[in-house]
């Protein structure tokens, strides 16, 4: 290798040694293009390889509790005298630099449009481990001490992926699976096995005063859990065209009910 290459080799080295500034990255990274990433097919893929059962696909009942809840606002993350709402977090040296950058600049969608603010965990006891396990799933709200939100580095590093599971961590259910979704769409349960049609009961969840967002990113595609390829297993009513599902990341509603449910002065 000559001097002029080994040189240009350093400083790409200490180039890439170098994190971008929050406030940058959104000028400075931008992921690739994914309206064709299926998400929901994407969660449930990479979750197989997961051993534990997962309630609605990628939801961990945490140890503490007896069953997938937050009720009563108790497993809300607090909120400081400064009107920011910490969530400290690690994230594992698995993941490359680009990795990183791409996890970042999810949460820095939480930081710009909301108070809710993901910070490196110093000695806080309750914190997100962000790690690269056999899936793409999380616990609901603060489950007390470590707990981890999965994000498999070969099929989760999706930005609207990332928001999905970090949203769980906030306390968000799935929209499909919110109190009142019985208006709003059809659950065709010809189409599910009656071993995972749990999935898809309807949970007692604080829909905050809010509509119902079929583009939500936290809304399952139309054909999550099919035993027949293909085949809907959730359909909008009463206007069947309506897309549901992305993958792009939080949506507006997304946003407006963080702010609510965190009392944000957005």
């Amino acid at each position: 290798m000559n001097l002029r290459a080994s040189l240009s080799l350093l400083v790409l080295l200490l180039g890439l040694s170098q994190a971008i500034p929050e406030n940058e990255i959104e000028d400075n990274f931008l992921p690739e293009e994914e309206e064709t990433v299926d998400m929901t097919a994407r969660i449930l893929d990479s979750n197989k390889r997961y051993s534990e059962v997962l309630v609605e696909g990628d939801l961990v009942v945490p140890k503490t509790r007896t069953a997938v809840n937050c009720w009563n606002n108790h497993c809300l993350w607090k909120k400081s005298s400064n009107g920011l709402v910490e969530v400290p977090y690690t994230l594992s040296s698995d993941f490359s630099y680009y990795e990183k950058m791409k996890l970042e600049y999810a949460l820095a969608t939480f930081h710009r449009k909301t108070c809710v603010r993901f910070v490196p965990r110093s000695s806080q006891n309750d914190y997100v481990s962000i790690e690269n396990r056999n899936g793409c799933f999380s616990s609901l709200g603060r489950s007390g001490g470590k707990q981890v939100v999965s994000l498999n580095k070969y099929g989760c590093l999706h930005n609207g992926i990332i928001q999905h599971e970090l949203s769980h961590a906030l306390g968000f259910y799935h929209e499909q699976t919110r109190s009142d979704r019985d208006q709003y769409v059809r659950i065709n349960w010809e189409y599910i096995s009656p071993s995972v049609a749990y999935n898809f009961y309807v949970q007692n969840t604080n829909n905050l005063d809010t509509p119902y967002d079929y583009s939500s990113v936290m809304h399952y595609g139309r054909t999550a859990f099919s035993n027949q390829y293909g085949k809907e297993t959730i359909t909008p009513i009463p206007d069947e065209s309506v897309q549901i599902g992305q993958s792009q990341g939080l949506s507006d509603i997304d946003i407006l009910r963080i702010n609510k449910l965190y009392d944000c002065n957005m």
